[in-house]
C-alpha cells in the first residue's frame, strides 16, 4: 500500500439510499439539478453528519450554478455493498467517499480512479490546510489518489457516568478493572457493553486495541506487511482469547449479535441507561447529543482512551480509528465532471463553514488550526479530548478493514463475527486468516 499502519483509520454509521439531489434516483431532490453539467457524489446518511455533507453541497452548488453537485445517501454497510458494485460496473459516481487505504489501493491497481498528485503540486494551499498525517491513507505507492477531508475520529470509549455510580465504582483504568466490572454490572441489570455486532466492524475494534495494547501497533503491522502466519503471533493469539473471554463473561449487552451499529441501537443502550460502557467512534458523539435527550448536555457522558492491559507492551496512548476520509473523482467521469469535483475539493469542502459546522457536531475537523473554534463550542471538553489523542498517538492505526483489501477485510470481518459468537476458537480464527494474507 506505501502506507505505513499508523498513518490512518475507518468507520461510521448511517441511514439511506436517499437522494438529495435532482436528477434521477428516489428520494426528495434538494442539492441541485442534474443534467450535463453535474457531478454525482455519494456519501453516508446519520445525522448531524449527512447534515453537514448535505450543505457542504449546497454552499457550492450556490456558488457554481452552472457546474452542480447531486447527491445520494447511503447507510454504511449498505453503501459498501452498493459502491463496490458501481464501480465495478463502470457506473461509479463522480465523487468516490471512502476510507482510503486498502479499498483504495484496489480502485488505483484497477484504474478507476484519477491520481490527484499534480493537482495537488498546483494547489499547494489546498494542500497546506490539511493535517499533513490524513494524507497517509490518500497515498498509494507514492501518488496521492483521495482528498482528504472531514474529520479526525480516534475510537473512543465512552461510559455512563450513572451508571457507575449505581454501582459505586470508578471508570476503568487497566484491562483488568474491565473484567472486574463485568459481575457488578450484570449484578445490577446493566449490560457491561453496548455493541451492535451486527455491523462486524463494531466488533473489530475492541481486536485492534487489544492486538496494540498487547503488543504494540508491530502486531498488524506484521499482517499489514504480508508476514507468512503473522495472526499466529501467540500475542495475537492472547488477544483473541481475551475477547472470547470477555464474550463468555457476557460482557456485552444480550443479543449483540442482532444489534446494527447503522439504526444507532447501539448508542441507544448507552444512553438510555440500558448498559454501561461502549468502544465506538468519535462519530458518535454528536448523535447521542442530538438523540440522547440531557444524557450528553446533563454531563452524564464519560469518555476515555482504552485502558492499558497489564503486562502490555503498547503504549496506552496509541488509538485506532480515522484520521479523516477521503474523497477520490472516478477516472470515467466526463472533463467537465472532474472539473467541478475538483472547484468542490479547493472550495465548500474545505471552507470555513464547513470546520464550524464539523466542530457544531461534536467533531475535530482535519483542516489546521481548527482547533480555535472549540473555544466557542459546548463541546469543547469532547473536542479538546479528541484533538489530544490524535496529535500525540505515537501511533493512529487505520482501521483493519480499511487498511486490508477488500478481498481480506470481507474474510475479517466474517471471522470476528464467528469469533465473537465463540462458532470458531482463536487458533480457527487465525488459520482462517492466515490464508488470506497479501490477497
Amino acid at each position: 500500500m506505501g502506507v505505513p499502519l499508523g498513518a490512518a483509520l475507518a468507520a461510521c454509521g448511517g441511514t439511506g439510499p436517499t437522494q438529495t439531489g435532482a436528477g434521477g434516483g428516489t428520494g426528495n431532490a434538494t442539492t441541485g439539478g442534474g443534467g450535463a453539467n453535474s457531478a454525482t457524489y455519494w456519501y453516508l446518511s446519520t445525522q448531524p453528519q449527512e447534515g453537514v455533507r448535505t450543505r457542504t453541497i449546497e454552499r457550492h452548488n450556490k456558488a457554481n450554478p452552472n457546474g452542480t453537485i447531486v447527491g445520494t445517501t447511503f447507510q454504511n454497510d449498505a453503501y459498501k455493498t452498493k459502491i463496490k458494485t458501481a464501480i465495478g460496473a463502470g457506473q461509479a459516481p463522480t465523487l468516490i467517499w471512502g476510507w482510503g487505504g486498502g479499498t483504495l489501493r484496489s480502485y488505483v491497481q484497477a484504474g478507476q480512479v484519477d491520481d490527484l498528485t499534480e493537482w495537488f503540486d498546483q494547489n499547494p494551499a489546498v494542500k497546506d490546510k490539511l493535517f499533513p498525517s490524513s494524507f497517509g491513507a490518500a497515498t498509494i505507492d507514492g501518488k496521492i489518489y483521495a482528498m482528504p477531508c472531514e474529520t479526525l475520529q480516534p475510537i473512543v470509549l465512552y461510559y455512563d457516568k450513572r451508571a457507575f455510580d449505581k454501582i459505586g465504582a470508578q471508570p476503568p483504568q487497566t484491562w483488568g478493572d474491565i473484567l472486574d466490572l463485568v459481575p457488578k454490572f450484570n449484578a445490577k441489570g446493566i449490560a457491561p457493553f453496548s455493541l451492535g455486532g451486527q455491523s462486524r466492524w463494531t466488533n473489530m475494534m475492541w481486536l485492534e486495541f487489544l492486538f496494540d495494547r498487547m503488543g504494540g501497533p508491530e502486531i498488524f503491522q506484521a499482517v499489514f506487511d504480508g508476514e507468512k502466519d503473522a495472526w499466529s503471533n501467540p500475542t495475537a493469539i492472547k488477544a483473541l482469547e481475551e475477547i472470547q473471554k470477555l464474550v463468555k463473561m457476557n460482557g456485552f449487552v444480550k443479543g449483540f449479535s442482532s444489534i446494527t451499529a447503522d439504526s444507532n441501537a447501539d448508542q441507544a443502550l448507552l444512553y438510555t441507561g440500558k448498559a454501561a460502557m461502549m468502544l465506538h467512534g468519535g462519530w458518535t458523539y454528536g448523535s447521542m447529543k442530538a438523540d440522547g435527550g440531557d444524557f450528553v448536555s446533563g454531563g452524564n457522558l464519560g469518555y476515555m482512551n482504552f485502558p492499558p492491559i497489564d503486562g502490555g507492551k503498547g503504549d496506552p496512548g496509541n488509538t485506532v480509528g480515522n484520521p479523516g476520509q477521503y474523497i477520490s473523482i472516478s477516472s470515467k467521469a466526463t472533463p467537465e465532471q472532474k472539473e467541478i469535483a475538483k472547484k468542490f475539493f479547493a472550495g465548500a469542502l474545505i471552507d470555513d463553514t464547513a470546520v464550524k459546522e464539523w466542530v457544531g457536531t461534536g467533531a475535530v475537523p482535519i483542516i489546521k488550526g481548527a482547533d480555535k473554534e472549540f473555544a466557542n463550542s459546548e463541546d469543547k471538553d469532547f473536542l479538546t479530548f479528541v484533538y489530544n489523542i490524535a496529535v500525540n498517538a505515537k501511533s493512529f492505526a487505520q482501521s483493519w478493514d480499511q487498511a486490508l483489501s477488500p478481498t481480506a477485510a470481507e474474510v475479517l470481518l466474517d471471522n470476528i463475527a464467528k469469533l465473537f459468537q465463540l462458532s470458531i476458537s482463536p487458533q480457527q480464527f487465525a488459520t482462517n486468516m492466515n490464508a488470506v494474507i497479501g490477497k
